[in-house]
């Protein structure tokens, strides 16, 4: 009997020790990275194979408008500019501090309190 237990062992533990083996292998080396992805490479393959059409000059014709260089801007009608120059030429410049000193007293804007009124307030 003794022998007939270690018979029936020995198949179990060796059974036990290719699973162990087997579940490390997997956790290790997981298959899904290993596999051939092969949306992706479909995917890829495509991209390398696409040849965009070529550009036509004729191509941007309904969409891009034409240029046109803008109208040259008319002159200003000047009626009589040399008088119009000679009258400013002649003019006398203003100068700060320099205009006549008119006799009009200089209005004074700052206005004091009387101090009593102010006293009294309080």
């Amino acid at each position: 009997m003794l022998q007939s237990l270690k018979a029936s062992r020995l198949p179990l533990a060796h059974v036990a020790r290719q699973q162990a083996l087997l579940q490390r292998r997997t956790f290790i080396a997981p298959t899904t990275a290993l596999r051939a992805d092969m949306v992706q490479d479909m995917y890829i393959r495509e991209l390398k194979a696409y040849k965009p059409p070529p550009v036509k000059p004729s191509d941007s014709e309904g969409h891009v408008q034409t240029f046109k260089p803008p109208k040259a801007p008319k002159s200003p009608e000047g009626g009589d500019i040399a008088s119009e120059l000679k009258a400013y030429e002649s003019q006398q410049p203003e100068v700060e501090g320099q205009a006549e000193e008119s006799s009009d007293e200089v209005e004074d804007w700052f206005e004091e309190e009387p101090e009593e009124e102010a006293q009294s307030a309080h």
